[in-house]
């Protein structure tokens, strides 16, 4: 019992902070219609800022409980500097065109802004540990976790319900999700089409970049960590749908529960399990659990 409840909180805490990743590459999709290769990039940047910005605060002598609010400050700086860049700059040049070129831009994008990290933050490990002494340990059914793995899991859900009542509950989420279904015609109707790609993109950013920012202390953050990070969440999106919100969060937990399970009964499992399971999903679902077949326009 206690080895399916340690596989099943593994699994969850490893599955928030991938949906936090996943839920902002399915809306950069489900609104811009792209597959975005530098978002791995983009939470490897968040990532760094992170440690800079923990680093700083603690030079000015701050109380620890601050070190949290660098890393949200450092995730947002990141959305503001680097979203209008990208999207302003550059991919709005390439809207409409065939989806294989934009997927190549993205990835030039990719290796770009890995090249950029190694410059700024060279190619040392940063080790955030800081923030993870904040809230101690937490006793659940005759188990300890660390207080700061169990607060990604309400981060996760902030981040959900925020984005889902964003888009279902707010005028400016009505207009996203009819520029989602119709551009020309939302277009036609005074929407400014231009604006909502770029609150969408720079949404997508923010939240690429927070997750990094709060699973840096987790994790040795250096070089390469952005291309494990993409590949597990396109398998996200893929399992749970593109463009699917509910979706990114099925295909987080399945990720998750997934890999605990590898990790605590086949080891060696654990490096394949995700493409498996995302193998069996598209042969009995290939547009994903939560998309439905849609037909294309000519």
């Amino acid at each position: 019992m206690d080895v399916l409840l340690s596989i099943l909180i593994d699994g969850v805490i490893y599955a928030s902070w991938l949906f936090i990743v996943a839920l902002g590459l399915t809306l950069v999709f489900g609104v811009l219609r792209m597959l975005n290769i530098a978002h791995g990039s983009l939470y490897a940047i968040g990532a760094y800022a992170a440690a800079s910005a923990v680093a700083l605060f603690n030079g000015f002598g701050l109380p620890a409980p601050f070190s949290l609010l660098a890393m949200l400050l450092a995730a947002l700086a990141v959305a503001v500097a680097l979203a209008p860049l990208l999207e302003r700059g550059l991919l709005r040049l390439f809207y409409g065109r065939d989806e294989v070129l934009i997927l190549l831009v993205t990835y030039a994008v990719f290796l770009m802004l890995e090249d950029i990290s190694k410059l700024i933050w060279g190619v040392n490990p940063y080790f955030v540990f800081e923030p993870r002494q904040l809230f101690g340990n937490v006793e659940f059914a005759g188990l300890f976790y660390v207080g700061y793995d169990l607060l990604l899991i309400v981060l996760a859900v902030v981040c959900g319900l925020a984005t889902w009542f964003g888009l279902n509950r707010t005028r400016i989420g009505k207009i996203v999700l009819a520029v989602i279904h119709n551009r020309e015609l939302s277009a036609a109707m005074g929407v400014n089409v231009a604006r909502v790609y770029m609150l969408a993109f720079f949404v997508g950013v923010f939240l690429a970049a927070l997750a990094g920012a709060f699973t840096s202390p987790l994790i040795s953050v250096q070089p390469g960590i952005s291309v494990s990070v993409i590949i597990l969440s396109f398998a996200v999106v893929i399992i749970g749908g593109l463009g699917s919100i509910p979706g990114a969060a099925i295909g987080a937990l399945i990720v998750g529960i997934a890999r605990a399970t590898a990790v605590y009964q086949v080891p060696e499992a654990e490096i394949f399990i995700v493409y498996l399971v995302m193998a069996v999903v598209l042969i009995f679902r290939p547009e994903g659990l939560f998309q439905r077949v849609q037909a294309r326009k000519v």
